[in-house]
């Protein structure tokens, strides 16, 4: 296993990023991990490097660079439940901030970064927010983008004109969704509604409700974590890799 941080410059500046590459010289496919509202951290690099030992070259990119070089967030209080509101005030009005239009032009430069050392089509696997983060690169790069695979995803849909399930035609992914049990960013009417829109856009996909998992149950640093449900996350993000980008 090889590692390293890259410098990504976008059209607002410089995104830091770690790279894991499997340990051979040769060139693998490309997977962009698009981290969780909490941000580019260990934990984030664990799971990049666990993907990187399947056989893929795995971009991280710290999609919170206007604020800063990660750690964008700190956590500290993270497992406490009398202070998680704290943390989450420090990191929604960064999920807030990031616009669609910077998420597209931002994606263009990640897109470009991974290219450039992997082989291949390329696949995205986002959490939390940043499955809704790699929905929008996916629909406004379909020709770059063979897989798409979001865990406890919410957000997908919204009230909005922008609402992320509009653009489903806009995918030319297979798409993997393993969504939260008893999600407020995910309901089941909301599950139902992405859905129909994936199939009224005749996009491959598949969606899931992890039962008893709750938002977050990949990430082992939160309170959230649930080894079952993540586990099973990986058996079905390598199954979507294997038969989409695999060489």
């Amino acid at each position: 296993m090889g590692s390293a941080t890259l410098d990504i410059q976008t059209p607002d500046g410089v995104a830091d990023a770690y790279l894991s590459t499997p340990d051979d010289a040769d060139r693998h496919p490309g997977v962009l991990f698009l981290m969780d509202a909490y941000g580019l951290r260990p934990q984030i690099e664990q799971m990049a490097d666990r993907i990187a030992e399947h056989g893929y070259v795995v971009l991280a990119p710290n999609v919170f660079y206007r604020a800063g070089r990660s750690p964008v967030v700190a956590l500290e209080g993270i497992g406490d439940p009398e202070r998680r509101e704290e943390v989450f005030g420090r990191v929604m009005p960064l999920v807030r901030g990031l616009t669609t239009e910077q998420i597209v032009s931002d994606g263009a430069a990640y897109l470009d970064a991974l290219e450039r050392v992997a082989s291949g089509p390329v696949a995205i696997t986002g959490y939390c927010m940043g499955g809704r983060v790699g929905w929008r690169i996916a629909a406004a790069y379909p020709e770059r983008v063979a897989a798409l695979g979001g865990f406890h995803v919410g957000g997908l849909v919204t009230g909005g004109d922008d609402s992320p399930h509009q653009s489903a035609d806009r995918l030319a992914a297979e798409v993997y969704l393993g969504f939260a049990d008893n999600d407020r960013s995910a309901t089941p009417e909301q599950i139902a509604e992405v859905d129909r829109a994936l199939d009224a856009a005749g996009v491959r996909h598949q969606s899931e409700v992890y039962p008893g998992a709750a938002h977050g149950y990949t990430m082992a640093d939160t309170p959230a974590y649930d080894e079952a449900a993540a586990e099973r996350h990986y058996r079905e993000l390598f199954s979507l890799l294997d038969r989409t980008v695999a060489s």
